[in-house]
């Protein structure tokens, strides 16, 4: 973990003094679509190529955030202080078209396994919507990362977020919790959401737990958990891999952080959103990240000058609680570093960081009359210190405090519930528009910075190629040298889809099939450089030139309408081989039955 100076150093700071910021590979305007090749519409790529392996097989770190933008870090723009996340970059790789699913259980679904969410049963979240790819549940044609690493020999390890099973109650079932899918020892929550100091459904390995101390938050508790796991690993199993999965709820809703946390980011956004927006685009510019060719989107909010002073304080309170979410989990990262580098374990461990969706605009609590209403007092019962917590979203603290939601309330404290709100999320995705459920840029496009000494040819240096997260599972097969199986005990497992990175780690390109995208009827599909992207099962195509137009601002469908039917045929194809048809969304698309 860096300390001193170097842990306040300005955003990108480690980057400039590394020389990272010099040219990119390529440039932005050479990558997207450089390295692609068109495949049969809706065709399965070919499984990836198969390389020897460094010596010895790495240990794999992956880290995932929860509902961050695109330019929240400060190696990707942002003012927010991530100095260990920067040090990884400006010693690894950073890659500029790297993309996720626009939601939280589709997105961890699609990194488990290498397939499409659908084709492992959680095309939306997790409930049963009686349609192959929509059961709320991986299914049994899927494998985990750590089931297909575990006869390769690696230990397997989780801490965090899991949300890709339905039954979340202590009872279970529990056939699909981590230890039923390849992890040794888990910690973390099986749901999705909760309070950072009283999290539901907090789990150590099968058994769920209070969080134990009054001084509880969830982030440092995945973190401590995660470079514990590091610590016992080495010490029990010394000449084993392993392969640690860990998924922060940072910074999803509720804003919770800690009042000395945040009085450290206190000022930095008094200029508001559109002031902010426009610094972090000229620090990816300067940075190689965008293209100026680009523009930026239109501001999704008003004026700054416009909201009343009575607001101001308000919006600025939540997007200072926002910042030191993000703050308190890169220290995390820091420890967990730490933990590898003390064990001599980092030069052999391959790390990706990246995060499950776009910034979110959902205005969960945070808009409305203040609930409870304070002139009416709640008669509740405290929960008692060893008593497990049901909700979501807690009635009260554990101390008996009610807690509140509403338009006004000031984020931070246990006894406060809401979100950091549209138009801060309009700012974490600079320079792109929509928000997580969308699959335009702003709810896809996800920071990817990979690191791994022992193997890693380029440092500092950012990549252009376009990936998925169909693309992670297949990397971790080829570097751990493990074998994807094609069924498990006379169950057929689905192919991968994804293709393995490492050519690129070595300066090598890789040939890309199209990508493709659907949540909620919103829907996509990449090819090169051009995108056809809708809105709503129901709304139009739209045709962008990602090499030209990535903030998809001058829709080319109507000058391209051979190019929209292709790529549209495609996608319907890819739709029927990939479970996301029948969908349970009204009104159906022609052809979507």
């Amino acid at each position: 973990m860096l300390t001193g100076a170097a842990a306040v150093a300005a955003p990108g700071a480690l980057l400039a003094a590394s020389g990272a910021l010099g040219a990119p590979r390529g440039g932005p305007a050479a990558g997207p679509g450089a390295a692609s090749a068109q495949a049969a519409p809706g065709s399965a790529p070919a499984a990836p190529a198969s390389a020897q392996p460094p010596a010895p097989r790495p240990n794999i770190v992956l880290i995932m955030s929860d509902d961050m933008g695109f330019s929240d870090l400060g190696c990707y723009g942002g003012e927010i202080r991530t100095p260990n996340l920067d040090a990884l970059a400006a010693r690894g790789i950073r890659f500029t078209q790297f993309y996720n699913t626009a939601r939280c259980c589709p997105t961890r679904a699609s990194l488990l396994t290498g397939l499409y969410p659908h084709q492992a049963g959680v095309g939306h979240m997790m409930d049963d919507r009686g349609l192959p790819g929509y059961t709320g549940n991986l299914n049994k044609n899927c494998r985990t990362i750590a089931e297909v690493l575990r006869p390769a020999g690696y230990a397997n390890y989780m801490a965090g977020k899991w949300h890709v099973a339905k039954d979340i109650k202590p009872e279970g079932p529990k056939f699909n919790w981590p230890l039923q899918r390849g992890f040794d020892r888990f910690y973390g929550t099986i749901h999705g959401a909760g309070s950072f100091y009283d999290p539901c459904s907090l789990t150590r390995d099968n058994t769920q737990i209070p969080p134990g101390s009054p001084d509880y938050y969830y982030t440092d508790a995945i973190s401590d958990n995660a470079a514990r796991f590091i610590a016992d690993h080495r010490r029990e199993k010394p000449g084993r891999p392993f392969f640690l999965y860990v998924a922060y709820t940072a910074a999803h809703w509720p804003m919770h952080a800690r009042q000395a946390d945040v009085a450290r980011c206190r000022g930095r956004y008094d200029n508001g959103w559109q002031a902010l927006r426009a610094e972090r685009c000229e620090r990816m510019l300067a940075m190689g990240l965008i293209d100026k060719r680009w523009g930026i989107s239109p501001p999704d909010s008003r004026p700054w000058d416009e909201v009343p002073h009575d607001e101001k304080d308000w919006h600025l309170r939540r997007m200072e609680v926002y910042a030191a979410m993000v703050e308190v989990m890169d220290r995390g990262i820091g420890r967990i570093v730490d933990e590898l580098r003390r064990t001599g374990c980092l030069d052999d461990t391959l790390i990706f960081f990246l995060e499950d969706n776009g910034g979110c605009a959902e205005e969960y609590g945070s808009q409305g009359p203040v609930k409870p209403d304070p002139a009416q007092p709640v008669v509740l019962r405290p929960m008692a210190a060893d008593e497990l917590q049901p909700a979501m979203q807690p009635p009260l603290t554990r101390d008996g405090r009610p807690v509140r939601t509403g338009r006004g309330v000031v984020p931070g404290p246990a006894d406060t519930y809401v979100a950091y709100g549209k138009e801060w999320a309009n700012v974490s995705n600079t320079p792109f528009r929509w928000y997580k459920h969308w699959v335009h840029e702003g709810g896809i496009a996800t920071p990817l910075i990979v690191h791994w000494p022992a193997a890693l040819r380029r440092q500092g240096e950012l990549e252009h190629t376009p990936g998925h997260l169909i693309d992670i599972m297949a990397t971790c097969v080829e570097a751990a040298g493990a074998a994807y199986p094609a069924q498990h005990e006379g169950t057929p497992i689905t192919p991968l889809e994804g293709r393995s990175l490492l050519p690129l780690f070595e300066g090598r390109p890789v040939q890309r099939e199209a990508i493709y995208w659907e949540h909620e009827g919103n829907r996509a599909v990449r090819e090169g450089r051009w995108k056809l992207v809708a809105r709503g099962p129901a709304g139009p195509w739209e045709l962008y030139d990602m090499q030209a137009d990535r903030c998809e601002l001058t829709d080319l469908a109507a000058r391209e309408p051979e190019r929209v039917n292709r790529m549209a045929a495609m996608w319907q194809a890819w739709a029927e081989r990939a479970s996301v048809l029948p969908w349970p969304w009204k009104p159906l698309k022609p052809g979507c039955t």
